[in-house]
């Protein structure tokens, strides 16, 4: 994948990611630096469970991205304490 599509993927797969854990904040650089890791999080382990990771623009590595990307955000308001209710 180029670098243009890492960006719009993350920042796809950062922003489904957000809206879906209830974790606002960062912007938008931040959601896409969410994505991107997210993406690199998914692969690991879409491959792990025996599937691909990210390889090309599609619906696919959108979907392994926000995995990702929710998994982070998951730990992420774990070790923070976000509660979801107060923020909305």
């Amino acid at each position: 994948m180029s670098w243009l599509s890492w960006i719009v993927v993350g920042l796809i797969a950062g922003g489904l990611a957000k809206v879906t854990t209830g974790i606002r904040g960062a912007g938008c650089l931040g959601t896409m630096l969410i994505g991107i890791a997210g993406g690199l999080v998914g692969g690991i382990l879409f491959t792990a469970a025996g599937g691909e990771g990210m390889n090309d623009f599609s619906l696919y590595s959108v979907l392994v991205a926000f995995v990702g990307a929710t998994v982070l955000l998951f730990l992420y308001g774990l070790v923070a304490g976000h509660d979801r209710d107060r923020h909305g």
